[in-house]
């Protein structure tokens, strides 16, 4: 029997070449919209989650869980597109273990990078939030407590200690004695002036995306308007790590918008000590976590 040939000459035809370029090109197009859409892999780098998530746990991310956007980046890339949410059914409850855009460091309008962190979500918008002695309080009540909460030291920061790292800026608290805090709502309207403006500068920064903010002869000013009250655009989230006592997470960067939520986490599908280097092949394979792959997250 005579076999085919391949017949490159006539694949590479401009007419036959423009066919299967847009044949291939229709393909990634659906390839992309799923994978940024619908269900996206994640690996954990940071223990903050332990040990209801382990450090080096590959995640697969339910984005259908809460709502359905259009893609928010190009894949494996920081470069940033205009979505729209398309249709949305759900918001974070109390108790969530939730994915979301990281919205940036305590006084950064932006982070530099696109950057997806994994936290459990404790209080919603209208709530307010404290922990007193390691203790999480949400409107007056203790809340409860996840199956895996950890704390790693052996002591308490006293009420009254100063962590200058703590949000919001200018309040003097820390981690483990979290005065009252209201999580922002939409519509909420913040009274603002010279004296609590540096609390809420980059909550409001964020909101329009760049720096409106500014003081002049004691004066607030928005986007060039003098203001002394601001109206809240968007829902805001509380988000803490399970692994309390190393957990970068509300307490030091803020509030999560809701337009930041991106899904939340459902299985881990592989699993490795990932502080491994992957030079040390065979010790890396000998790492892995079998116990935890297919695990479900909750």
């Amino acid at each position: 029997m005579k076999k085919n040939k391949i017949d490159f000459k006539e694949i590479l035809k401009w007419e036959n070449l423009k066919k299967y370029l847009i044949e291939y090109g229709r393909l990634a197009l659906i390839l992309f919209v799923v994978t940024s859409s619908f269900v996206q892999g994640s690996r954990v780098p940071t223990p903050s989650m332990e040990t209801t998530i382990m450090t080096g746990d590959f995640l697969l991310i339910n984005k259908l869980a809460y709502d359905l956007t259009t893609p928010r980046n190009i894949p494996f890339t920081n470069i940033a597109l205009p979505f729209t949410q398309a249709l949305k059914w759900n918001d974070p409850k109390r108790g969530d273990i939730v994915v979301f855009e990281f919205p940036g460091n305590r006084d950064e309008v932006k982070n530099a990078a696109i950057k997806n962190y994994v936290k459990r979500c404790v209080a919603i918008p209208g709530d307010t939030v404290e922990v007193r002695n390691k203790v999480l309080f949400v409107n007056g009540k203790q809340a409860p407590i996840p199956p895996h909460v950890q704390y790693v030291r052996n002591y308490t920061l006293p009420e009254g200690f100063v962590d200058s790292e703590a949000f919001p800026k200018g309040v003097s608290q820390n981690g483990d004695n979290y005065l009252p805090l209201v999580v922002p709502k939409k519509s909420d309207v913040i009274i603002i002036s010279s004296a609590n403006i540096e609390q809420w500068k980059t909550f409001i920064d964020r909101e329009f995306g760049r720096d409106v903010v500014s003081v002049r002869d004691g004066k607030v000013f928005i986007d060039e308007k003098e203001t002394s009250e601001y109206k809240v655009t968007d829902d805001y989230y509380f988000m803490m790590g399970d692994n309390r006592d190393n957990s970068l997470d509300s307490r030091y960067w803020g509030f999560v918008p809701r337009r930041n939520v991106l899904g939340k986490p459902m299985i881990a599908y592989w699993s490795w000590d990932s502080n491994i280097s992957t030079t040390s092949v065979f010790e890396l394979l000998a790492s892995i976590r079998f116990n935890r792959i297919g695990k479900i997250v909750h």
